[in-house]
This record gives structure tokens, C-alpha cells and sequence, in this order.
């Protein structure tokens, strides 16, 4: 493998790398994403081996080797007892179509950085690389615990359904660091096929019958308070559309009432979605919690694949976003709330400039998120930056959330945001629009101090 150059990833490398070494050992705040808990809850647990952690779990990968013919069988998915061996080798014979992705780079990263291999993958090196990695996931240094000591996390926040009795959480024992973040989408969205088993699982967990639409919404207030009690800061949406048209409680209830009984078709369910975003959004007013708008993802793309898999194999893809149109009901009830706070993301970069950026810097509530998934990479870090600070500023921004998967990516990801972002201060002040003591103040605020305001966890 290439040596890695100190001033990788940072243009303007003088100043770039200046203002990079200032904030390369923050701690890192990890307040959206998807790492199991279940890690840090049993003390037994460790991660998993080298394929299912790099691959299997990986749809970044996942989605890549796809689209050159691979079948998903070859890489663990779905597959119990998969030859981890054979699928981190899978990964190797193909490591070339990984070139030029941010992908690319966290694996270079993560195996120089966290597991300390210099050598180049590939089909040659595969098993004795293997062998390094899983040599050291067995040692005490890569328990999950460990880990976090390690890459000096500060928060870190999973992503757990409304109907999550927290168990782990509380087995973990470590609410300041180790957040749930309620995410109800499954009980919301009336017409997925799943929608019965979901509701049965939060009555499940409420103890209680849930046959009416407002005992659906005290059991949602009351897990709220549950997740609090755990050191929960936010919840997470996921919506197709950012529609958030409010209905009267009668038509909710009515479109609720008509789920029970099956007969919820698609057009009542976005409807149902959109009243729902609005409900959640008067309830964090109530309770505190920060709210997380994802918008612009057409899930499951490839239906025939799903209905295969299952969710969250690689196949969501952007569509277009009317978040002025669709935003407006919301924020027009809460959007000028101090108790309220509700953080953005969209895979529609055009809405950039035309619409995020105005709606964030206008309404006290909203914080505009980072770049997320297709766009969480290098140039998608500068089009960002270049798209949105001229009409919502810096102060206006959330920060970075990795949304990763594996904990050993945590470092890569927030090395990757942190190189970039400093070296696009340092091309601003070579260029005239900042001085380097304003550049340093906005380079520890995109790196550190952002994310913790927008989130609540000062």
C-alpha cells in the first residue's frame, strides 16, 4: 500500500494541514447511526469477523460488487454460516472497483489506522491480511468498550425502533456515551407489509392494546420519555417526500382506524406519514427531543431483490425533494419554537442552495445536516460547503454524523469530514474570505463544537 501522505485528502495543504492538526484528536461525537448495541451490552461481545464486518453489513459495498454481477449470496447476505473467508476474499478480487470512492479510502484507513496493516489488499494478500485482522478482533484491545476508549468517543448514538424495550441500553450502562435515538418509522407507515407485526411489537412494549388513534400517540409519547430516561437527545424519520401536510384529528383517526382493518391504501398511508411528521414534530417541542428529517431516498429501489434480502441492501436511490412546499405546515407550527429543533438531510443536492439553505438560515429551528450517503465524500463535502455557507453560514449546520455501521469505521469517517472541511477553510483564506484566526474558531466548530449544539449534548 502507498505510504499515507500527512496532507492527504486536504487541498491548500500548508494552512490546510495547520488548521488539520488542530482538531485531528477531538473527540468524536457520533450522534446518528446504526452500530448495534448489543456490542457494547454484553461484555463477552466482540466484533464481527473481517468479511461480515467489512462486507456482509456494508451496503456501500454491498451495492458495488452488485452492480458488477456479484451476487449478494457470494457477499454473507442472507446467507447463515457464510465462508467469511471466501467473502472477504470476494472483496479483494474486485478492490479496483473501489478506486476514487470514499468507500475506497475508509477501507484504506480503517486497515492502516485502526488494524495497522500497510500492506496493499488484494487477491494475493487477502488471506494473510485476514489473518491480521481477525488476530486482533479476538484480543481484549478490540472489545467494543475498548474501542470507544480508543477512538476517543465522546457520544454515541444508535438508531432503535419505537418498539424497543432497551434492554441493551440499560446493559450497557452508559447513557452519557451510549445513546438510543427512537425511530418510529415501522409504526407509521400504514401500508408496509410489516406494519401489523410492527404495532403488535410497540403494544408489546407499552404493555398495553393500542385500537385507537389516540392511545397511539400516548404510547409514542411514552416511549419518547423512555428513550429520555436512557440518555436519548433525538429521534430519526426516514419519509419519502418531505410532505407534512397536518390533518384533523378526525381524518387521522379515521386513516388509522382504516389501517386496523386493512384496508389502507398508499395514498391514505402518505397522507397518514405527513400528519405524523407534523405530531412528532409538536411532540419534541413538548419533550425536548431533536428531531431528524431523512428525505430524498426512494427505499428499496430493486423490490425484487428486497423481497429477497430484505431491507437496506444498497438499493435506495435519490429523488427530487420540494422541501419549501412540503416543510411549510411544520414549520409554520414549530419552526419558530425555541423548545423545537429539527435537523435536515436530504440525498436531493439540488435542494441545496434553492432550499435548505434558505430554510436554515431563516427558521431558528432548523439545522441544516450534513452530506449523507452518496454524498458523504470528498467533493460531495466541498459542494456542500460551497452550496449552503453563503445563505445559512456555518452556525447554521449540524456538523457531521457518520451514519456507519461498523465501529471500526468511526475514525476513518470523521478523519475524512475533518481533513476535508480544513483544507476548504484554508483555499477561503488563501483566497481572501477568511483570516486564519476565523478559519481556526469555524475549523474546531465543524469538527466538534456543531454537532454537540445541534444535538443537545452540551
Amino acid at each position: 500500500m502507498a505510504d499515507l501522505r500527512p496532507d492527504r485528502y486536504i487541498e491548500a495543504p500548508r494552512l490546510g494541514l495547520d488548521l488539520y492538526r488542530e482538531v485531528a484528536d477531538l473527540p468524536i461525537v457520533s450522534p446518528h447511526g446504526h452500530i448495534d448495541v448489543r456490542l457494547f451490552a454484553d461484555p463477552a461481545a466482540r466484533l464481527p469477523p473481517p468479511g461480515a464486518l467489512f462486507i456482509t453489513a456494508d451496503h456501500y459495498v454491498g451495492r458495488m460488487l452488485y452492480s458488477q454481477g456479484i451476487p449478494l449470496e457470494r457477499l454473507g447476505v442472507g446467507q447463515d454460516g457464510a465462508d467469511d473467508r471466501a467473502v472477504w476474499q470476494t472483496l479483494a478480487d474486485h478492490i479496483e472497483l473501489f478506486s476514487l470512492t470514499p468507500t475506497g479510502l475508509w477501507l484504506r484507513e480503517t486497515l492502516a489506522n485502526v488494524f495497522g496493516i500497510d500492506d496493499r489488499l488484494d487477491s494475493a494478500s487477502a488471506q494473510t491480511i485476514y489473518d491480521q485482522i481477525e488476530a486482533q478482533l479476538a484480543t481484549p484491545a478490540f472489545a467494543p468498550h475498548a474501542l470507544l476508549d480508543r477512538f476517543h468517543v465522546e457520544c454515541l448514538a444508535t438508531t432503535d425502533p419505537a418498539d424497543s424495550r432497551l434492554d441493551d441500553h440499560r446493559a450497557a450502562g452508559d447513557p452519557a456515551r451510549i445513546k438510543p435515538t427512537f425511530r418510529p418509522d415501522a409504526v407509521v407507515t400504514l401500508d408496509a407489509p410489516g406494519w401489523r407485526a410492527a404495532l403488535a411489537a410497540l403494544e408489546a412494549s407499552a404493555g398495553r392494546e393500542i385500537g385507537d388513534f389516540g392511545t397511539f400517540l400516548d404510547v409514542l409519547a411514552e416511549r419518547r420519555e423512555a428513550f429520555k430516561a436512557l440518555g436519548a437527545t433525538a429521534t430519526d424519520h426516514a419519509a419519502a417526500s418531505a410532505d407534512t401536510a397536518r390533518l384533523e384529528h378526525t381524518e387521522a383517526a379515521r386513516l388509522f382506524t382504516t389501517a386496523l382493518s386493512g384496508e389502507s391504501s398508499p395514498a391514505d398511508a402518505r397522507l397518514f406519514e405527513a400528519h405524523m411528521l407534523n405530531e412528532f414534530a409538536h411532540m419534541s417541542c413538548d419533550d425536548g427531543l431533536v428531531m431528524q428529517l431523512h428525505v430524498g431516498s426512494l427505499r428499496d429501489h430493486n423490490r425484487p431483490l428486497a423481497a429477497r434480502f430484505g431491507p437496506d441492501i444498497g438499493a435506495d436511490i435519490p429523488v427530487a425533494t420540494d422541501w419549501t412546499r412540503g416543510l411549510r405546515p411544520l414549520l409554520e407550527a414549530c419552526g419558530n419554537d425555541p423548545r423545537f429543533a429539527l435537523v435536515l438531510y436530504t440525498l436531493d443536492e439540488s435542494t441545496y442552495s434553492r432550499e435548505l439553505a434558505p430554510l436554515a438560515g431563516h427558521y431558528p429551528a432548523v439545522w441544516l445536516g450534513c452530506p449523507w450517503w452518496f454524498h458523504d465524500s470528498p467533493a460531495g463535502i466541498d459542494r456542500f460547503l460551497d452550496r449552503v455557507t453563503e445563505t445559512a453560514g456555518i452556525y447554521n449546520l449540524a456538523g457531521f454524523v457518520d451514519d456507519a455501521r461498523a465501529l471500526t469505521a468511526l475514525p476513518a469517517r470523521h478523519d475524512l469530514w475533518r481533513r476535508r472541511t480544513c483544507g476548504w477553510l484554508a483555499r477561503k483564506v488563501e483566497a481572501g474570505f477568511l483570516d486564519e484566526d476565523e478559519a481556526r474558531e469555524l475549523t474546531q466548530e465543524l469538527a466538534y463544537g456543531l454537532v454537540r449544539r445541534a444535538y443537545r449534548l452540551e
